[in-house]
């Protein structure tokens, strides 16, 4: 092989790497939920993780919505400098009994609204409630959302995953019910994505090395015949 094609195997190779990361990356980049005491029956902290995903505009509104069927007795959101935050309280269409409690109207949605600069472009955010009771005898609860950019431009997050399928486009953010999850610790180092950052991580070393090793190939010393 050429010295030439070889380089260019070299330079394929390395594109190739930094393609895949962009794809592992674009795909988990979307409004989710967690909580570090989630748990049927009890009080919880549920923390919104938002990624900017334009690459022009910010974050500058967020709306959770959360469960009619299922509603919380209390809903409190934590002061957040940058932000405020609005709570929706509607009438239920039939009286719902929580705990010790009879709801005849509960908050259906809580909006942020920044106040100056909003999540930057290339960086996320958290946003966080207190809410309770969780209901019982759920496996996970759904709260759909609605992220705006400074642009004009609205994304709805508030497509239902089904178990065994695919992810769809644009899902709505789903808290597991069933064992505790994993607090995430505030941070604007976007290393802390969890698996898919690992992975993302790895098919570009891989790629990397294999660039490297074509180079290598290329830049070593041809024999010159006898």
């Amino acid at each position: 092989m050429s010295k030439k094609l070889v380089l260019r195997a070299a330079a394929i190779a390395a594109a190739s790497a930094f393609i895949m990361v962009g794809a592992v990356n674009s795909a988990s980049a979307h409004v989710s939920v967690s909580s570090p005491d989630a748990k049927p029956g009890g009080y919880a902290k549920l923390i919104f993780r938002v990624p900017t995903e334009s690459d022009t505009a910010a974050t500058t509104k967020l709306v959770v919505s959360l469960p009619k069927d299922r509603p919380f007795a209390s809903v409190r959101a934590q002061v957040k400098d940058g932000w405020t935050a609005v709570k929706t309280t509607e009438k239920l269409a039939s009286p719902v009994k929580v705990g010790d409690v009879t709801l005849s109207e509960a908050i259906t949605s809580v909006t942020w609204t920044a106040t100056a600069g909003g999540v930057p472009v290339g960086s996320f955010d958290e946003f966080a409630l207190s809410v309770g009771r969780l209901p019982e005898g759920v496996d996970s609860l759904s709260f759909p959302a609605v992220q705006t950019y400074g642009d004009g431009e609205v994304v709805k997050w508030e497509e239902i995953a089904k178990e065994g399928a695919e992810e769809p486009e644009h899902p709505a953010p789903a808290l597991k019910l069933t064992t505790a999850i994993t607090p995430v610790a505030a941070s604007t180092d976007e290393g802390d994505e969890g698996g898919s950052d690992t992975l993302a991580r790895v098919l570009g070393g891989v790629g990397l090395l294999l660039g490297l090793a074509a180079l290598g190939l290329a830049l070593r010393p041809r024999k010159m015949n006898p």
